[in-house]
């Protein structure tokens, strides 16, 4: 379970700078450069790190969902 501080550490960037430290992090564990004792809090920052990203892309698809929903309102009632 991840602790407090991995959480607000990973709540402090934007979603750009989460993806890039994520992808930082995945790779460093691909290449083995990451010693097997830091493996573990490097994996629960990285999970933290993917929820981030996920939320901020779920919200993003969500006013972009509203926008066209609004576009379409918009050109029904002018067609009228």
């Amino acid at each position: 379970m991840p602790n407090k501080e991995t959480k607000k550490e990973s709540n402090k960037f934007n979603y750009e700078e989460a993806l890039d430290k994520l992808e930082g992090i995945i790779e460093a564990m691909e290449d083995g450069s990451i010693p097997l004792a830091d493996l573990v809090s490097q994996f629960e920052e990285g999970a933290q790190l993917l929820k981030l990203c996920q939320k901020e892309l779920k919200q993003a698809e969500l006013k972009v969902n509203q926008l066209d929903i609004d576009d379409a309102m918009q050109s029904d009632l002018n067609s009228e």
